[in-house]
């Protein structure tokens, strides 16, 4: 009786301890509330909410204890414009990247620089690539530091940089540093911050707006062709300058179209949250996301490669075998958004593991199988498609797994670790095919790739069950009226975080051990058999 009597608990924080429980109306009518006055710029009150466009939070709700509930996005809006600016984004940064191709068949052809090899020229390709993933930490922290907008306007410049250095280039270290270095950092401060704005203006239509906003990467058909005209019409030197003309004037256009929602959540783990935590690695369901891209991205790197010379192993001439590749490109501009829209509706893991699967198969039977210049074509247009289901569908699938609030910068981990594949997944493919006769050479290659996809199946599989868990133990905590303790549960690494951390520290035990401990217990009940395969849209 004498505590209840004598209770200094705020308000504030009686609601923070036992929310009321509420409908899904009243919190989408506080979150509409809240996005209104972002939009606007302007205070929450409710005459400029309805000014704005939207709706005054019901009264008696408090909206700081809907923000503890759940965050709604607007699931458009001026997220399409985001999406708009996304795509154009990869357009001239993925889709510019692709070009180099065309600039080293040049360069060999000609003899520009006598002393460089072929590996040298291939090493500046993947190390762009490469500088713009394991840069993922770094960029985080410069987004957090200056912002997404500045981040990316300079990005905007590195790129532009690199670009118009390349044309004055000399010797081939020239071009190690301006293609290599100066276009690969600026794609990282372009390409990160840019596909972590996506997921907190959408629900459910996040897939497909991420999948549209990848498919800019089978903008390499356009640049490709744009560059071999120019090189016919033009000079070399202007070739590079017009490139990065275009480049700078449509990123920055895109910079100043990209705007970032805040998240209304107030979680306190969230806002002490590091760009870089070696602890992420030891959270489940990101190990699973991060050995599944891992695996599948040398497969996927190793198709890329191999498909041109496979081509003209089986009788092709070399420019239907470009043609072949060119048609690989367009699968991913196609496909992409169409599996984005069918996860959006059957479930973002479930696609990703149907596509994962599928690749499986078609590198294991069609291609190998494959004789005909029609066959080689249905194959590189079907595994386009699917294929790269990776960057279409691991944002979505950590801002389900994770959350919102710290989906962009666990994707800056991910994109660290994916720096091995993607620098030595075309000397892999090279490797792969040496030694044999005319097509069989290929066979180790074909079935190296399809290999990697089966792996990536058999961890989405993993993940899916996770997943299922995870939505299996928040509904037995909302069944039982606790509904704190249930979110408390399924964001369990996020909220024990830092506490984990200082005792790792207190107690003088490795990293290693306490991450092998998390996984034990966040693992519990994956290997279900019936979890495995229940059909459930997740």
């Amino acid at each position: 009786m004498s505590s209840v009597l004598f209770d200094t608990t705020t308000p504030a924080a009686h609601a923070q301890q036992n929310p009321p429980h509420l409908g899904p109306d009243a919190i989408e009518l506080a979150n509409r509330s809240h996005h209104a006055a972002f939009v606007s710029g302007q205070e929450s009150d409710p005459e400029t909410l309805r000014a704005a466009g939207g709706t005054p939070t019901p009264e008696g709700i408090d909206p700081a204890t809907i923000a503890l509930v759940e965050d709604i996005p607007p699931d458009g809006g001026y997220g399409w414009v985001v999406t708009a600016a996304v795509f154009f984004i990869n357009v001239n940064t993925w889709g510019i990247n692709s070009a180099w191709g065309v600039f080293m068949d040049m360069y060999m052809r000609e003899s520009t620089f006598p002393e460089a090899s072929e590996f040298e020229y291939a090493l500046i390709g993947g190390l762009s690539v490469a500088l713009a993933l394991i840069l993922g930490p770094v960029i985080s922290a410069i987004q957090k530091t200056i912002g997404t907008r500045y981040t990316m306007l300079m990005g905007s410049g590195l790129v532009f940089a690199g670009l118009f250095a390349a044309s004055a280039a000399s010797r081939v270290w020239h071009l190690f540093m301006s293609v290599g270095l100066a276009m690969g950092f600026g794609f990282g401060l372009l390409y990160i911050p840019a596909m972590g704005l996506l997921p907190p203006w959408f629900s459910r239509h996040r897939s497909l707006a991420v999948g549209i906003a990848t498919a800019g990467a089978g903008g390499g058909i356009a640049w490709n062709l744009i560059t071999n005209k120019l090189l016919h019409v033009t000079s070399l030197e202007w070739t590079w300058r017009i490139l990065a003309l275009v480049s700078v004037a449509c990123n920055i256009i895109c910079a100043f179209l990209c705007r970032e929602r805040p998240i209304t959540f107030s979680t306190a783990g969230v806002s002490k949250r590091r760009s870089f935590n070696i602890r992420d690695f030891g959270r489940t369901q990101v190990l699973l996301i991060l050995l599944w891209g891992f695996i599948t991205e040398f497969g996927y790197i190793t198709l890329w490669y191999s498909l041109p010379s496979y081509a003209t192993s089986i009788g092709l001439t070399p420019s239907q075998g470009s043609i072949v590749n060119a048609l690989l490109s367009l699968g991913v501009g196609v496909g992409r958004p169409l599996v984005g829209a069918l996860s959006d509706r059957f479930g973002r893991i479930n696609l990703a593991l149907l596509c994962c699967s599928s690749s499986a198969v078609l590198c294991l039977t069609l291609w190998i199988l494959a004789r005909s210049y029609v066959g080689l074509i249905i194959f590189a247009l079907a595994v386009g498609a699917g294929g790269g289901c990776f960057w279409a569908t691991v944002n979505p699938i950590l801002a389900e797994t994770v959350s919102l609030a710290e989906s962009s910068a666990i994707f800056g981990t991910i994109c660290f670790a994916l720096v091995i594949p993607t620098t030595f997944g075309e000397a892999i493919a090279l490797q792969l095919v040496k030694g044999g006769d005319g097509v069989n050479k290929f066979m180790p290659g074909q079935i190296f790739v399809g290999c990697t996809f089966l792996g990536g199946t058999a961890l989405l599989m993993l993940l899916r069950s996770w997943q299922i868990c995870e939505i299996e133990r928040k509904a037995e905590g909302s069944g039982s009226g606790l509904h704190t303790d249930g979110h408390r549960r399924s964001g369990e690494e996020t909220r024990t975080e830092d506490d984990l951390e200082e005792g790792v520290m207190a107690s003088g035990r490795s990293a290693g051990v306490a991450v092998l401990g998390e996984l034990r217990s966040s693992a519990a009940g994956m290997w279900s058999p019936r979890k495995l395969f229940v059909a459930r849209r997740v």
